[in-house]
């Protein structure tokens, strides 16, 4: 699915002045990607493939497109001499509206630490030098996907350390499951739910947000709906009968779904009482009975209070049994979801408490929204985008910035803000991953594989296939 958005008007103003202001001469601009630190020590890479063939892939460049950026960027600028739409017509003329630029880049998936190269781009074409850096600004976009791809690993890790402290073995096969992507009405756009919904499939499978297996199966090729979700209500459902109608609804909830999982929040007036009386009291017997899950959902104050409180009441009217690490486990046909308040930090914290006072962590589901998919910026990994090789009259030269800064006390010292020289390589030694210059330690492979040359793509996963490495 194309986009119809114009390619030629998805920059950054300044840089439409950039084919000007590089030096005469100028024939080749080579840059690359990295996250530079942040919140965690390593990146999963994601997101390239779509935005290859979502924006970059085939005939992007029409005439009719250089007419409109013709009409709209001296309005931008004022003036009409930065524009200079003879650039973007070559590209129709020579290359038929494709991108002579070549992308290189680690296979989607791949879980590299921070400060190594991602990916590098650079001009095919020396009266393109320019386009590789115009690009840029789309490009850059991919932090977006990495970060959520990222922090829903970051969970996945510390879901499976509780479940190996706490948690059956039996238990473990569940774990994909645990973290619910309930983020599609906290994200800035239907896109970012797209393309955050799939990061996160990469790690978990249950998801409200439709979007990001819609994206799986047509940006990466995959026949299977990934994301996976219950029947569950709201509150909408149930306060319709008012507090003193609750318990109808639960029993309409329960006779509607005598079978299979369905997830009820209960809140709406006292989650304690709907534990003890309703729940764990006058339908105890009917959910026993179920072929199924009920999932009870609190909404709402403290998460770690009110679990402890929630669970404390459940196992007293339900029972519970001890599983085999000594903690304790819920029958199977209950179990409670938490997705007020969950971010990483929450997480932990829950989890932390639970393991503390004995409980299983095989008993809790979790739904994570804004969080997950929206509560982070390209700063959260520090992402950058940096020339570091051009070519001037044919001869190469190395470019990097090396910035010094004022530090608290007053000190000039040097900013983590340093950027590569060369052409990069990234390559994957006893030690690990280490970014190099392409002349360096050539024995070992180039992990970066050209995966986009000349408008063409040339490397398409399945989402299976980046699934599979991202939990390799």
């Amino acid at each position: 699915m194309k986009t119809q958005e114009n390619l030629i008007l998805l920059a950054d103003a300044y840089k439409y002045s950039h084919h000007k202001l590089y030096y005469t001469g100028t024939n080749k601009i080579s840059s690359y990607f990295e996250s530079r630190g942040g919140l965690f020590p390593s990146t999963v890479f994601f997101g390239l493939q779509y935005f290859i063939k979502h924006y970059l892939e085939g005939e992007v460049i029409t005439a009719q497109k250089v007419d409109e950026a013709q009409q709209f960027m001296p309005q931008v600028f004022g003036r009409d001499d930065v524009f200079d739409r003879a650039k973007f017509d070559y590209i129709v003329q020579k290359h038929g509206g494709r991108l002579p630029v070549k992308i290189k880049a680690v296979p989607e998936g791949t879980d590299v630490p921070t400060h190594n190269v991602l990916m590098t781009i650079e001009s095919t074409d020396p009266e393109c030098f320019w386009l590789a850096n115009f690009l840029e600004t789309l490009l850059v976009q991919i932090w977006y996907p990495c970060t959520v791809a990222t922090l829903s690993k970051e969970i996945l890790k510390t879901v499976k350390t509780y479940y190996a402290d706490t948690a059956s073995d039996e238990a473990m096969a569940g774990v994909e499951f645990v973290l619910n992507d309930f983020g599609f009405r906290g994200v800035s756009s239907v896109e970012s739910a797209g393309i955050g919904g799939a990061a996160h499939l990469l790690n978990f499978r249950g998801s409200d947000t439709i979007m990001g297996s819609i994206v799986a199966q047509r940006y990466y090729n995959s026949p299977t709906v990934w994301g996976l979700s219950v029947p569950a209500t709201e509150h909408s459902v149930c306060t319709l009968l008012g507090e003193e109608g609750e318990l109808d609804i639960f029993k309409h909830i329960l006779n509607t779904f005598p079978t299979g999982i369905v997830a009820c929040v209960s809140d709406s007036y006292n989650i304690f009482r709907a534990c003890a009386e309703y729940w764990g009291g006058e339908l105890k017997d009917q959910i026993l009975n179920r072929d199924g899950v009920l999932v009870i959902r609190p909404d709402s104050g403290d998460p770690v209070a009110t679990l402890l409180k929630v669970f404390d009441i459940l196992m007293q009217h339900f029972g519970y049994t001890t599983n085999a690490k000594g903690y304790k486990v819920l029958p199977k046909q209950v179990r409670v979801l938490q997705g007020d308040g969950i971010n990483l930090n929450s997480i932990k914290e829950i989890y932390a408490a639970l393991k503390q006072h004995h409980i299983s962590a095989e008993n809790l589901l979790l739904g994570m929204g804004a969080a997950l998919l929206q509560k982070m910026d390209r700063d959260t990994q520090k992402f950058a985008f940096k020339c570091s090789y051009a070519e001037i009259d044919g001869k190469g030269i190395d470019v990097q910035k090396n910035p010094v800064e004022i530090d608290a006390d007053g000190n000039t010292v040097l900013s983590f803000k340093k950027s590569k020289a060369g052409k990069l390589k990234l390559v994957k030694t006893e030690d690990g991953y280490k970014t190099l210059k392409q002349h360096e330690l050539p024995e070992y492979e180039d992990q970066l594989i050209t995966v986009f040359e000349n408008g063409k793509l040339l490397v398409d996963d399945s989402f299976e296939t980046i699934r599979k490495r991202a939990n390799g």
